[in-house]
Order: C-alpha cells, then structure tokens, then sequence
C-alpha cells in the first residue's frame, strides 16, 4: 500500500505541473481538488474549464453518466482510493481530452469498455477483479503508455490482447493472486514492469517470467519458502538466454539467508546488470555460503543491499562478506546493515565503488591488507572508524579519487605518518572530532575538501602541500578569524558559516583574491575597525558572500548588537590610522597658515587681546557686590590724560562716551582742583570721588603725569586689589625699557597687559568702544542720585552749567 500511496503522489505532482499551464494564454488551465472531503457522489455545478479534478480519498461508490458531460476539457480524473464497485468506461465518452484515468484502490469488479482514444495513463491497480480487466478496446487505445492491472488471475490470454501496444510502465498491484500462467508477463511490450505481490505468494515463477519482459523490474513485498527457489534450479542457465531486464529492484523482502543467497545466484546468471534490494530482513541459519556460489558466467556491474535488518545474532561473517566481496563487481553498496566487519578476497578484486554507509565498522577493517587497486570511490559515512592514518595506508594501494569518511569518530596525531594515494581529490571529513593537526594528514592534490563539524581552531600556517585546493568547508568549527589562502592560492569556495569568527585578517585579503564564493554567514561578528574591509566585500562583491545580507550580523559592541553589517557605516577616515594623521596634519597646516593670513592682514592678536579684555571686565562687573555700588561718589568717571593726548581725549574719547548715555558724569583733573592742595592729593581726591578711573597711557604721560599716581598705587595696591576700579588705555606703545625704574607698579601693570589699546586702524575702534563700555558699565539707577546731589551744584557754578571741564597738569 505504501508503494501505491507512493505512485498516487507522483501522479499528484504530475498534475500540479500539468495545472501550471494555467499561466499559459492560449491554452487556460484549471485543478479542482476535492479530495478527502468524504464525499459519496461526484458534486455538481463543476466549472466546465476544468482540467483536472480530483476526487481521491472519498466514500464514492457509483459513477452516473451524467456526472462529467459538462467537462469537456477535463484532461486527469483521479478517483483513486474510493468504493467504487463498477466502471463503464463510456461515462467519459464526452471527456475527448481525458488522457490520465486513476480508478486504482476501489472495489472494482467488473469494468465495461469503450474505447478512449487520447487515453495515455490508466490505472486499474488494486481493485478486486477476478480476472485481469482488459478487454479488445484496450489494445485499441494506441495512445496508452502506462497500464495498471490487478486481477486474482493471470492468463496469457489477456496480456494477448495488448501485446501489440508499445507502454512505457506496466504496473501489477495485486490484493491476491490465486492462478498465475507461467509465461504470460513476457507477452506485455513494456520497458519498466511493477510488481507488488500479497503476501505468502509464489515470488520465483513472477521473478522468471519479469526477468524476461522488461529493462526495468520492481518487485515489492517478496516473502517464499526456500522449497519454492530449488525446484527451479535446473532452470538457472535457460533464462540467461531470453532475459531482457538490466534493472532489477527489490523492496520490502523477507527471507532466510539461503533464499537470499539463491536469488543472488539466480540473477547472477541473468542479463541484469544493476541489482538493488531495499527494506531486506532474513535470518535462520547459513547452509549456504561463498564457497557453493558459481561466480562464472555474469554480466553484474552493480549491487546494493540498503536497510538491511538479521533476526540471527550470530552471523558467519567469513559466509555472508566473502559472498559479496568476491563477486568482483564494479560496485557494491551494502549500508545500514549494522555491519560491524567486512572481509575482502586475498587476492586484487576490481571494485570501483565501495559503499558501507551506515554501518559499525571500525579500524579492524584495515589492519590486514586489502587489495582494491582498481577503486576509485569509498564512502564509509556513519560508522565507528577513529585512527585517519590507518585508512591512508588503506588508500595507498588504491586509485581512489573521492572519499567519504563523514560522522565517524576520527582522529589525527601529529606523529602519526599519512600515506595517501597522489590520485585522491574529493575528501568528506566533516562531522568528526579532528583538531588543527588534521591538516598535517591530508593528500597532495585534494581539490575538494569538507572539514565541516569538527574542533578545529586554526588553520595552520605550516601548510605546504594543499596547492590544488578548490574548495574548502570549515562551516560549524571554532574559527575566530578568516583563514588566510597563502597555502592554497587556487581556493575559488570556502565555507566558513557558524564559527566563532569575530573580524577578518589582513592575510585572509592579501591571499585570498581567487576565491569567488564565501559563506561566512552566522558568526559573532565584532563591528569594528578591523571588519570594514569584510563590509566593504558583502557590499560591492556582487553575490559573492553566500547569504549576504541577512546571515551577517553583529554581535559586538552591544550597540550595534543584531544590526545587519550592511547597515553599518564604518568612515575610512576612522579606520585608517596613515589616513588619519595625513588629515589632521593637513587641517593643523591649513589651520595654520589661515592664523598667519589673519595674524597678518587683520591683526589678529589684537583682536584676540581686546576679547580677553573684554571678558575679565564682564567678569569682573558680574561680581561687583551692591555694597560697593552705593559707595560715596560724585562722578561716574575721572579721565587723566597728559596734554600731549589732549587732542585725542576731546574728539574721541569724550565723544564716545556722551554716546552712551547723556547723564554720565566725567570728572577732569582741570576743573577739580583744589588750590590749597598739591597736584598730588588733588589727583587722588579726583579718584576716591569717581565710580570709575580711566588713565590715557602713552609715553608722554609716563614721563608727565605717572608720578602723581605712582605713590597712591603703591600705598593702596590698587593693582592687586581692586583692579577693576582703574581702567587704562594704551593709546601709544611704551616699551618697558622707556618706563623708569622709579615707577615698578606701571611696570608691573604694562607686563601684566592689564589695559585697553588703542588701534592704529580705524575699522578695529567699534570692538575697542565696546570693550571700553563694558569696562565702564555701572547701574545708573544706583548711583545717578548720589553723583546728581553731591556735584550737581558744584559743577553748574564752577563750569558755567557744564558738566565737563579739561584742565592739563604736569609733573613737577
């Protein structure tokens, strides 16, 4: 039933390709799928279109002439798997198109006959006839290629009427068999023959019948007596003569091993070439072995015995191994069989391809000598083999070219010696326990190599022999960096998916420049400096990086933690530390050559100078307490100035001042003296009277005024304490060589730089006015009232209703 389960599905994806053509314009297609919906009719209403119906697994048990007439462009009908208990084949009399009938796994009894022409797939299987379902209108269908039959008889009278017809597949699903016709299958004109037979039935006489119809026979569920197998060995040699299959397969057997072993000696002696058994179990104890089988005579070129099962425990292993090893075959598989030995001849066989996949060998098998000079492809995946070195002295006396040593337990050492032959190219290794010193163990000429799921670390740079290397997988091993190529240049794959690879080397760049496909999708990466250039690849390689983009993510630094590395922008500038200094040293020299430019066209450094005294003044008036606002004064400002700056004072200074505001107070040496007082204690009762001071300095007024204030600043340390009370302006430069030693306190002032300059070029006077009004900025609303009431009066009457008045006064 499997196997019947098994052509429904293909003929299932027959139909889905067939429904494809619905895309086509010309020629619309429609699938309608009512399967294994429990229907017990055909609905009604189906769209006329339709194409393809199906109707498979239902409760149907009737079909009405009336239920397709309306589809007449239905091209597949599947009523497989239903209760249907007769067919008239007239029902699709109006289904012109009809060319794929499935009607296998009812209760068919009786089937009546019309002929339909364009029929090319009809399936009748596993029905419960009594005799073989076909009729004259069968043979008249010439168009048929595939034929199911079931029937619990079998004559030649019935495979008569089809003889003529050239089919492709001829498929026998049987419920029972009471009668078999010795020779009727070789009337059938069929390239392929499918047998599946019920069980407890009569296998030899179909097996000799098939062997004669067909290229291709299959035969399913086979379970005999050996009494069945020896009445017909007589008859051995004759159907070597009339056999037409090449292909014989077996599935689902049950036997003992003697009957095993005739069927091989029955088909050894036939003109099959490829023999495959699946699915196989037998057991009761060994008559038979190697010894009393005939080896002559045999156009065999293939065996394989897969899914082997033994219901004995102790196996002769000398009778069932040498059986197989001494056929001398070009191949022969025997994988998953739980075989934990295998023996070869003493002499050179000439095996081209082993496989013994899925069993439990271990290293015993090659520590005797084994003779297979002529092999070519070993495959020994899934078993117990631990020592690599033992299978290189295996593989030296062999001519193999592809290897397969897969999901074993395989080791190296690095003392151990390897001896591989110089014709191996192709080398699975992966899914073992190999560590970096398996590369100290592996042939010349390797062009393909899988080392993936293992314990390797590194690739070792000692490598000198890999130059022929085409493809290398280190997927699934514990790589924290991309492997350089400098020992195999030729690598155009590799494989390096879910490692622990955080950034890519410098060597992996500079030598790997052949290679036109790497997966390294899944690692850790670290999103740094050192990953650019891996970045820069993913994006501009164009489908060279398997899986980029979406396997490529971050994982270091956790800000960039899941980010894809395509959206992460790494600057070349902040990667390159030659770049980087280049850049800052450009911009330093631009920098400085714009500095110059402006030191000297625009007089930068005084600027520069101005600013400074700008901001300590601000500062210095941001901490002025009110205390020392509301102080007793009666001017805002006291000018001393020497006459030979007089000019400058009136048509500069005073101006700009008055500017500011009109009721600034200005207090003048000339019209505040005292006659009864020196110049001295008129000049510092002119201060102590005055919110603010402002000295014009110059050369001239060093040498004329300075000395009425040098006494007072040095008893009041002015300069140390209150500096913000004295504002001076340097309108002339004055070297320090120029200020006499008597005057230390100017000195010490012109060294400081605590002043104001006066620019030589006009365009620079509005930051120095605003330097100087910062510098003079006092709260009006404070002191107006007291400088008005103490001086208001005084100046009306001594300056004629000025509030201003310029006297000069020189040293003495």
């Amino acid at each position: 039933m499997r196997y019947i389960r098994s052509i429904y599905i293909f003929c299932s994806i027959v139909t889905s390709v067939r429904s494809g053509a619905s895309e086509l314009p010309e020629e619309r297609e429609l699938t309608t799928n009512f399967s294994s919906m429990s229907l017990t009719k055909v609905p009604e209403g189906l769209t006329p279109i339709t194409t393809t119906l199906d109707l498979s697994y239902n409760l149907l048990f009737q079909l009405q002439h009336s239920d397709f007439r309306s589809l007449s462009k239905l091209k597949v009908l599947i009523l497989c798997h239903n209760r249907i208990q007769e067919l008239d084949i007239k029902t699709f009399e109006f289904n012109k198109e009809l060319s794929y009938l499935d009607v296998s796994n009812n209760r068919l009894k009786s089937v009546t006959w019309f002929s339909l022409a364009g029929l090319r797939h009809l399936d009748l299987s596993f029905n419960d006839f009594d005799t073989l379902p076909i009729s004259v209108e069968t043979g008249n269908m010439s168009h048929l290629e595939t034929l199911g039959l079931s029937g619990a008889k079998i004559q030649k009278s019935d495979f008569q009427k089809i003889a003529h017809l050239q089919l492709n597949t001829v498929l026998l699903g049987l419920r029972t068999l009471s009668h078999y016709e010795e020779g009727s299958l070789p009337i059938l004109n069929t390239t392929r023959l499918h047998i599946v037979l019920p069980v407890n039935t009569n296998f030899w006489v179909l097996l000799h019948d098939g062997i004669k119809t067909s290229k291709i026979l299959e035969v399913i569920n086979i379970d005999l007596q050996k009494s069945q197998f020896t009445s017909y060995e007589s008859q051995q040699n004759p159907i070597l003569e009339n056999a037409k299959t090449s292909i014989l397969l077996l599935n689902k057997v049950d036997l003992s091993w003697d009957d095993l072993f005739l069927i091989f000696q029955l088909v050894w002696h036939t003109s099959v070439e490829y023999f495959q058994i699946q699915h196989v179990t037998f057991g009761g104890k060994v008559y038979l072995d190697h010894n009393s089988f005939d080896y002559s005579n045999t156009v065999m070129r293939t065996i394989k015995l897969e899914h082997v099962h033994f219901r004995i425990f102790n196996i002769p292993q000398e009778s069932i191994y040498l059986l197989f090893t001494k056929m001398d075959i070009e191949n022969l598989t025997i994988s998953d069989a739980q075989m934990p030995h295998m023996l070869f001849p003493m002499y050179p066989t000439r095996f081209q391809y082993l496989n013994f996949a899925n069993n439990i060998l271990t290293d015993d098998v090659f520590k005797k000598s084994i003779q297979l000079p002529h092999l070519k492809t070993l495959i020994l995946k899934d078993n117990k083999l631990e020592t690599l070195s033992l299978v290189s002295h295996f593989a030296s006396n062999t001519s193999l070219r592809h290897l397969d040593l897969s999901e074993n337990l395989l080791q190296h050492e690095n003392d151990e010696n390897c001896l591989w032959p110089e014709t191996l190219v192709t080398m699975n290794l992966s899914f073992n326990k190999f560590a970096d010193s398996v590369f100290g163990c592996l042939p010349r000429n390797i062009q393909i190599l899988d080392l993936n799921s293992n314990k390797i670390q590194t690739v070792p740079k000692a490598i000198t022999h890999l130059t022929s290397l085409r493809e290398l997988n280190l997927a699934f091993n514990f790589l924290t960096d991309l492997p350089g190529c400098s020992h195999f240049r030729r690598l155009l794959v590799l494989n390096v998916e879910m490692n622990l690879i955080l950034s890519s080397s410098l060597d992996f760049f500079q030598s790997c420049q052949e290679v036109k496909t790497l997966n390294a999708g899944r690692n850790p990466f670290r999103c740094t400096c050192e990953l650019r250039d891996f970045i820069q690849l993913g994006k501009y390689s164009e489908g060279m990086m398997v899986g980029w983009s979406d396997s490529y993510i971050c994982e270091y630094p956790l800000n960039l933690k899941g980010t894809q590395l395509k959206d992460v922008h790494l600057p070349e500038i902040s990667c390159n530390t030659g770049l980087l200094i280049v850049t800052i040293v450009v911009v330093m020299l631009v920098l400085g050559m714009a500095v110059a430019f402006c030191c000297l066209h625009f007089d930068l450094p005084w600027y520069l100078r101005m600013l400074h005294q700008w901001t300590q003044t601000w500062l210095r008036v941001r901490k002025t307490t009110q205390e020392q606002l509301k102080r007793s004064v009666q001017f805002h400002v006291f000018i001393s100035y020497s006459e030979h700056d007089s000019a400058w004072v009136k048509y500069e200074l005073i101006p700009s001042l008055e500017k500011e505001d009109g009721s600034v107070l200005i207090c003048l040496h000339e019209g505040n003296s005292d006659p009864g007082k020196s110049m001295t204690e008129d000049t510092i009762n002119c201060i102590e009277k005055s919110y603010k001071s402002i000295f014009v300095l110059s050369p001239s007024f060093v040498q004329t005024e300075w000395c009425h204030y040098e006494p007072y600043f040095a008893h009041h340390n002015l300069f140390h304490e209150s500096l913000d009370y004295i504002i001076l302006i340097l309108l002339e430069p004055i070297p320090l060589y120029c200020i006499p030693t008597r005057y230390p306190e100017l000195k010490a002032l012109m060294e400081k730089k605590a002043y104001l300059e006066w620019p030589k070029d006009r365009r620079k006077c509005g930051l120095f006015w605003a330097n100087l009004r910062a510098a003079l900025h006092v709260n009006l609303l404070d002191t107006r009232g007291t400088c008005e009431l103490q001086t208001f009066t005084e100046l009306n009457e001594g300056f004629g209703g000025s509030a201003i008045s310029l006297i000069r006064t020189d040293c003495l």
